[in-house]
């Protein structure tokens, strides 16, 4: 669970991901479309993807990828990203970390 927290905390906007997921690219590209380069984290190409998947799940990830940090803070994985983005609330959450020149 440390290394989730530590690597989550690396920067504004944090997605765990694995590489065969279309769920975790149709949230990459939100987030690009959005002006945001999330920092991604592809857990099946690390040795502890089995740890970081229970970590995550433990966390409150309804599945354990993609699984989207803001500031630190777990917002959830594709339902609760889209419901936010849906109700006109996720751009004020990732304001802070848009880019004007992305």
């Amino acid at each position: 669970m440390d290394k989730v927290m530590r690597m989550s905390s690396e920067k504004g906007v944090v997605i765990f991901t694995k590489s065969s997921c279309c769920l975790c690219y149709a949230v990459q590209i939100l987030f690009r479309d959005l002006r945001v380069q999330p920092t991604i984290h592809e857990i099946d190409n690390d040795t502890d993807c089995r740890e970081i998947e229970k970590a995550l799940l433990r966390l409150g990830c309804s599945t354990a990828v993609p699984a989207v940090f803001v500031g630190g803070k777990l917002v959830g994985s594709t339902n609760e990203v889209m419901s936010l983005h849906l109700s006109g609330s996720l751009v004020p959450l990732i304001k802070p970390y848009q880019s004007i020149l992305y």
